[in-house]
């Protein structure tokens, strides 16, 4: 899907992240994704991001949007034309806004689905709710941001949980076409991230036992990256169904 590159500001993204048994992850997965693994852990997780002033890149700021937004992501890898791509699969899109319910997957890379956020945040606590007019997805995170990541993280040093989720700048979203993907990459102009102590987490997905078996996956970690510049650049189609980038 060509579109011309979106300049914005991330004014608060927590990546919600989830340490998965590689098997399970393995059968969730469609083709032609595989798990990126950590340790012997398949990595999933939800992405909570408000963006500001969001525009093509040749509009001044004032005419940007502003949005809460969710996605449900997973780091994969694949193969293309003999070569080892990585990024992120995503299987579902949630947003506060009826214009990106709109254009997603039609005019902009990944369909949407409209969603309620709540979000109650302090200098060092952020809150963030959400529930899909849909009635699919619900998701609660509430934490404080903290030194250092849980001492029972697949990541092991906070260098190294960065340097992985920096690398899935690349994201393919399911779209309504069986194995057809739109590709989004993001691109920040600087890359800072916080571990966040979390008190609460709740999700829908995560702990739909039909999809996770019980055992299959277990909270790791929540991260935080605040007031970082991007540009949203549009990535060719993947379709599965003829095993090329289209």
């Amino acid at each position: 899907m060509r579109i011309p590159i979106i300049r914005g500001v991330i004014d608060r993204r927590i990546l919600v992240n989830f340490r998965i048994d590689a098997d399970t992850l393995a059968k969730v997965l469609p083709p032609p994704f595989r798990p990126k693994l950590v340790n012997g852990y398949g990595v999933g997780g939800i992405c909570l991001i408000r963006l500001k002033d969001v525009r093509p890149r040749f509009v001044p700021p004032v005419f940007g949007i502003d949005s809460e937004n969710a996605a449900h992501r997973f780091a994969v890898e694949w193969d293309c034309d003999g070569l080892t791509q990585e990024g992120v699969y995503i299987p579902r899109r949630d947003t506060s806004s009826r214009l990106n319910a709109f254009v997603g997957g039609r005019l902009f890379p990944g369909e949407h689905r409209l969603a309620n956020f709540q979000c109650t945040e302090t200098a060092d606590r952020y809150q963030v709710c959400l529930d899909s007019d849909d009635g699919v997805t619900s998701v609660t995170v509430d934490g404080t941001i903290a030194p250092d990541l849980p001492k029972s993280s697949v990541f092991g040093t906070m260098e190294s949980c960065s340097s992985f989720f920096e690398c899935g700048s690349l994201g393919y979203s399911a779209t309504s076409r069986e194995g057809v993907y739109d590709g989004l990459e993001l691109r920040t102009f600087h890359w800072e991230m916080q571990p966040l102590d979390v008190d609460h987490v709740e999700s829908s997905y995560f702990e739909n036992s039909a999809v996770f078996p019980s055992g299959s996956v277990e909270f790791d970690c929540a991260l935080l990256m605040r007031d970082i510049a991007h540009e949203w650049i549009g990535r060719p189609t993947l379709d599965s169904t003829q095993a090329k980038v289209a």
